[in-house]
């Protein structure tokens, strides 16, 4: 079982694919972080440092200054992007139910992803879906085995 339709190469909050996982239907969700930090804030190294001990450090080598200039001019373009709105953080949301029964509205979830980031298709939320997919079944198989024992509770009282 996995998602074989796949986000397209731009996305905004809201869109879904969806797969059949047995009697299952799984939908998964492109939801807005809410945590407002830049990606300067979020990304240890997110600058380029010529400094040895600075996590953005661009390492030693032939051309040092031109590889510098290169990595600061597309973190610029980067943060310029994310602030103009070109790209955003999200999380991909995954939800599961049988019949049109929700059995788990948030049966995984993973946040802090670059949507629409520049040069990119899109195509890893796809795959964060697909890693999602187990967890998001289990929850829902454990959600069926509650049930299942609190109307057999029920049928007993």
């Amino acid at each position: 079982m996995r998602f074989t339709e796949r986000f397209r190469p731009f996305v905004c909050p809201g869109d879904v694919i969806s797969c059949e996982a047995g009697p299952f239907t799984v939908l998964a969700q492109v939801v807005a972080d809410d945590c407002p930090d830049a990606p300067d804030q979020r990304q240890d190294g997110f600058w380029p440092s010529l400094y040895i001990d600075a996590p953005g450090f661009i390492g030693p080598g032939n051309n040092f200054r031109q590889r510098f200039a290169e990595a600061q001019a597309k973190a610029e373009a980067v943060m310029d992007g994310w602030r103009k709105g070109d790209w955003f953080y999200c999380g991909i949301v995954l939800s599961v139910s049988l019949e049109g029964v929700d059995l788990a509205r948030t049966g995984a979830a993973l946040f802090g992803i670059e949507a629409n980031y520049p040069g990119t298709d899109n195509s890893y939320l796809t795959d964060v879906a697909n890693e999602l997919l187990p967890e998001s079944m289990a929850v829902a198989r454990e959600t069926l085995v509650r049930l299942a024992a609190q109307a057999q509770a029920m049928e007993g009282a």
